[in-house]
């Protein structure tokens, strides 16, 4: 249905039971937009806003204001329906409600695909938070935690930013990785390209094309570097990290759910860590990065945790 007929019709049906003639009316609910048309009204400056419209008569507007609440027909109604639909939203009075935000959540080691009403899809990792907004002119989501593959309608008219720990996405058509971390936020772009920065206005940003990925540190954007978009990834349960801080590793293997990993003590959360490697094993797998990096996998109260191992295990060579 056309939403200006529709509108009107509300305000139309409005109008009939704002200046309804006796009680009858009252027995009925009021329509949705009778405080609308109640409180027109009721102004005081009634006649100053309907003096506006030049299908109404001073003689008119007297009438309308000593017996508003008479029943003056059809041609009374529509006058108020015109004063309210066309000059009260050309005045800003009445606007239609802002588009609501929708809020999505996973759990540890839950997964959820979340097809959106303008043909984009989010597919979020476990153990992530956002929210999502549509409006007529722009489309928008606030990413609290986590990690979500967006895949983005091309709408010109309706540009999609994403918002994240400061940072700021924006894209009108393409697919993206968006990774929150302690160490920043991880983005990789596997179609089409976006503009990624500071989200404050004026702050500089950067454009990353399909098969480029940066990060937001520090409040600014890091130059790009390439990486293989063709390559399966976290959603096909493998990981491609060039770099990336160990602590932020332990961040991305509780996504999965699992045995619970307790972050890295300080000496080993630094410690950057790149590869390309399965996530269904984080015990194997951190148990090899051990062997390169210094540290122990053991478990303790039902988790997970580094140890940074000793001079002898970490040196064999060592006297």
């Amino acid at each position: 249905m056309n939403p200006g007929s529709t509108r009107r019709a509300a305000l139309h049906e409005a109008a009939r039971w704002a200046m309804r003639e006796d009680d009858s009316v009252l027995r009925e609910p009021p329509p949705a937009a009778a405080a609308e048309v109640q409180a027109m009204l009721d102004d005081r400056a009634l006649s100053d806003a309907m003096a506006q419209l030049p299908r109404l008569s001073d003689a008119d507007i007297r009438a309308m204001r000593t017996r508003r609440r008479a029943a003056i027909g059809a041609g009374g109604m529509l006058g108020i329906v015109a004063m309210v639909g066309i000059g009260g939203w050309q005045a800003g009075w009445y606007r239609a409600p802002d588009a609501r935000a929708v809020h999505y959540e996973t759990a540890r080691g839950q997964m959820l695909d979340v097809p959106l009403a303008d043909g984009s899809s989010l597919h979020l990792n476990g153990d992530t938070s956002l929210d999502v907004t549509l409006a007529d002119d722009r489309r928008s989501v606030t990413m609290e935690r986590g990690e979500a593959y967006f895949d983005i309608a091309h709408l010109p008219d309706r540009p999609f930013t994403v918002r994240a720990r400061g940072s700021a996405t924006q894209v009108l058509g393409t697919a993206f990785n968006l990774d929150i971390a302690a160490g920043g936020v991880r983005l990789a772009v596997y179609r089409g390209a976006v503009r990624f920065g500071n989200a404050t206005p004026g702050s500089a940003t950067v454009v990353v094309p399909a098969g480029w990925r940066s990060r937001f540190a520090d409040g600014r954007a890091l130059a790009p570097t390439r990486f293989d978009a063709g390559q399966k990834d976290w959603r096909d349960g493998w990981l491609d990290i060039d770099g990336m801080a160990l602590g932020d590793l332990i961040d991305a293997l509780n996504r999965r759910g699992g045995p619970l990993i307790a972050p890295p003590p300080p000496g080993l959360r630094g410690i950057a860590v790149s590869g390309r490697f399965r996530l269904d094993s984080p015990r194997d797998l951190l148990d090899a990065m051990g062997a390169a990096y210094g540290f122990r996998t053991e478990r303790s109260d039902g988790a997970l945790r580094l140890v940074p191992a000793p001079a002898d295990d970490a040196n064999p060579s060592h006297p």
